[in-house]
């Protein structure tokens, strides 16, 4: 069989995938087979990357946003010298392997987001070209053009039909992204079948209505020049990004072509052979790349090599011209924090007026974007609600539109929290970015999928989610958060604050940036809460402290947020009653787990009864208290203190509550141990 070198080498990569998904047993096959073309073209001709410096800050971004794919990308990666060995392809969906069954942005070196979930990954690429677009825009000087780097994606038919690519493709169409190019997988088949029984819209049409540069390749299992040809294409347009629909069949030369059984299963072993025999490979031969295959990449990784050294080069030209911009960009990628920022952090004392936390987060937000560049936010259209704009921000939008220009850090993202939260992900993983983003606690699950994803991938997202309890009021129990937080506390790697007055607010965002390997969910109050005596800005770092206490305490509360102030009343009327009480604010229960044993035990002694309050669900609170005000069921439409009094969290609740406990526990005799895994 006589094969140029291009056909030689997707030839390499389908035959290989076969093996690689066959060796784990598990996996799909059929698009790695399928995409194998495109991808190629991708790799040999247009990204610009350096493997053996997979953080080089002007690589070209790819993401495989159908992330079942994965032994594609895999095989990728280790053409092109990326630390990924053939072992490491033996070793696909393997414990502690680098070739997990999707994209894991901590496990491989080369990935650039975690996708899982379908929609996410093309969603992840909005933010990343976002990122690129800003940076550009902000530090780019004549004769220094640092930033100028593509954004690519292969998507399939699964991506497209999640809510969440729809979102951000319509916001990537708004904001011009002129190097988002999108590789569609258009191989009609979904794990139900042919995509007739569920997908029959026009997808050009929905792109082009979204303002993308649409594209069509026929023959997408042969034609690599086509592919290449539209590629180069899209390049050439600089104010849409661009999606090329790329017909192809999946599982492209197993007996199982073109049908639903080769998306999810390995090929069987003959199945395998006649593939590598109809691709002149040897049939009885597993994990063979041919030394021209690896010659041929082998040239493209010195060409990333050369682009990164001439990159370099620029750049020290650059930092004797514009030093102050260097040094920004040096910090901000090497992940450091600008020396004393939190000295900008507003302080408070009981005589200040009582002030909503959204609307201390909003003075905290102006306060450090002054110092903290790399800070970039927006809102779900919420603005005015989740008062996440800070007073001297720029909108960030296209310049042709006249609302703002690329340099804005500040994102208008519209009625789009999924897509929101999952752009922030790609801020985040372009580097030097630290993305927040603003809506109604509430609707943090409407777009959980992103959020998950930011534990998991461990990015520095900051969630401003306002609107925390049945606090709401009037909007009713469509609008109240009762279970998010549990849920939130419940997530790895993920931190869940509850400021409850001017001093945790601050010191909130304080601990929430001295955290950056990990996303942060800050919960705000609608209503105005006092400034409370004995709270601090540190005191947050060990996320619960004694905020008031009272000798040989006979019971304690323990409270977040607005309910600090019904403790703090209620210990007063208990105190004045002859019953000695503690009063614990927990803004940040992740944090206070990590605490030192003897710290704990301090805050919460042996013996020592303790109630929790929160206008939340009482789940959870088992682990610091023996006995809960809080919810138990969906919340109620009215008058905030109507709300409050009608589910019993008030002071003059937390009052008999305590009494109750303190006898009961009088009564039996002793106070059982806090389930506090220590």
């Amino acid at each position: 069989m006589v094969q140029s070198l291009d056909q030689r080498c997707v030839n390499t990569v389908r035959c290989l995938a076969a093996d690689v998904v066959r060796g784990a047993n598990s996996g799909h096959p059929g698009a790695p087979m399928g995409c194998a073309p495109m991808a190629h073209v991708l790799f040999s001709k247009f990204i610009t990357v350096n493997p053996k410096n997979p953080k080089f800050i002007n690589r070209d971004r790819f993401v495989l946003s159908n992330g079942h794919g994965c032994a594609l990308q895999y095989i990728y990666l280790h053409l092109l010298g990326y630390d990924v060995s053939m072992e490491d392809l033996k070793a696909f969906r393997k414990i502690g392997s680098k070739t997990p069954g999707h994209p894991e942005i901590t496990d491989t070196p080369g990935i650039e987001v975690t996708t899982g979930p379908l929609g996410q990954g093309i969603s992840n690429a909005v933010g990343l070209a976002a990122a690129e677009a800003q940076y550009a825009a902000t530090f780019n000087k004549p004769g220094f053009e640092l930033f100028n780097n593509y954004t690519y994606v292969i998507l399939g038919d699964g991506c497209l039909q999640e809510g969440v690519a729809s979102e951000a493709a319509s916001l990537a169409g708004h904001w011009k992204l002129g190097k988002l190019i999108a590789l569609y997988d258009d191989n009609n088949i979904t794990i139900d079948g042919d995509i007739a029984v569920s997908f029959t819209e026009d997808v050009i049409k929905r792109f082009e209505s979204y303002g993308w540069h649409t594209l069509i390749v026929g023959d997408g299992d042969n034609d690599i020049a086509g592919i290449e040809k539209a590629v180069e294409e899209a390049k050439k347009v600089t104010d849409k990004p661009t999606l090329i629909k790329i017909k192809t069949t999946i599982g492209y030369g197993s007996l199982l072509q073109g049908e639903e059984k080769v998306h999810g299963s390995p090929l069987s072993p003959d199945d395998i052979k006649q593939v590598k025999e109809k691709f002149g490979f040897n049939p009885d031969e597993q994990y063979v790349v041919p030394k021209e295959v690896y010659d041929f990449y082998g040239a493209r990784t010195q060409h990333g090599i050369q682009a990164e050294a001439a990159w370099n080069e620029l750049f020290a030209k650059y930092k004797q011209e514009f030093p102050t911009e260097a040094a920004e960009l040096e910090r901000r990628f090497a992940g450091k924090l600008p020396e004393g920022w939190e000295k900008v952090l507003p302080r408070f004392t009981p005589a200040d007026a009582k002030v909503a936390t959204r609307k201390l987060s909003e003075g905290v937000l102006t306060a450090i974007a002054e110092v903290l560049p790399e800070l970039i936010g927006g809102s779900a259209d919420l603005t005015g609600s989740n008062l996440t704009r800070w007073k001297k921000a720029v909108d960030f939008q296209h310049p042709s539109t006249g609302l703002g220009d690329y340099t804005g850090r500040y994102m208008r993202y519209g009625v789009r929290e999924h897509a929101m939260f999952s752009i922030m992900n790609g801020l985040a993983a372009y580097g030097g970015i630290i993305p927040f983003g603003g809506t109604f606690l509430n609707f943090l699950t409407y777009g959980w999928g992103a959020a998950r994803l930011s534990a998991l991938s461990h990015l520095p997202v900051l969630y401003v989610m306002t609107h925390d309890s049945i606090g709401l009021g009037e909007d009713g129990p469509t609008h109240q958060p009762v279970e998010t937080l549990t849920l939130t506390r419940a997530t790895p790697n993920m931190l869940t604050f509850r400021p409850a007055d001017g001093n945790e607010t601050s010191g909130t965002y304080l601990v929430a940036l001295e955290n950056l390997h990990r996303p942060s969910i800050i919960a705000l109050s609608r209503q105005n809460l006092p400034q409370l005596e004995g709270s601090s800005i540190e005191a947050v770092r060990k996320g619960a402290y004694v905020l008031q206490d009272a000798k040989d305490a006979k019971v304690a509360f323990v409270a977040t947020g607005s309910e600090v102030e019904i403790a703090v009343n209620a210990a007063k009327v208990l105190n004045e009653q002859g019953i000695p009480t503690r009063v614990v604010s927990m803004p940040c229960s992740e944090i206070f787990d990590e605490q030192p044993e003897e710290y704990k035990k301090s805050v919460f002694p042996a013996g020592l009864p303790v109630v929790s309050v929160e206008a939340l669900g009482v789940w959870g609170w088992e682990r610091y208290a023996h006995a809960h005000i809080g919810m138990r069921s969906f919340g109620a439409s009215g008058p905030i203190a109507d709300v409050y009094k009608k589910f019993g969290i008030t002071s003059e609740a937390a009052v008999e509550k305590a009494k109750k406990v303190v006898a009961h526990f009088e009564k039996v005799g002793y106070v059982p141990e806090l389930g506090l895994d220590l």
